[in-house]
């Protein structure tokens, strides 16, 4: 798990589901969504939370699997994008 001082229980709760989910999904069961529930997440929460986590899985995947990789201009600026300007501050 990575650093988590300084985070909340809710913060810390969220990082091990959500690491849960992505390294080993097969293993979630309804004691971890009993614990988010514990620290305040509600039935929506935890559904966007799953969708969220769900879904970078899923881009990363479709990524990795069309050997898809990053345009230079996407790790120069963060915001920037190909063809798009920096935003201006």
């Amino acid at each position: 798990m990575h650093e988590t001082q300084g985070l909340t229980q809710r913060e810390q709760a969220l990082l091990r589901y959500a690491e849960k989910l992505t390294l080993t999904p097969g293993a979630v069961v309804l004691d971890d969504v009993a614990q988010l529930r514990r620290v305040g997440l509600d039935d929506l929460a935890i559904h966007d939370a799953c969708a969220i986590v769900a879904y970078f899985a899923f881009v990363n995947r479709i990524a990795d699997g069309l050997g898809v990789e990053l345009e230079d201009a996407c790790s120069e600026a963060p915001g920037s994008a190909p063809g798009n300007p920096p935003a201006e501050q």
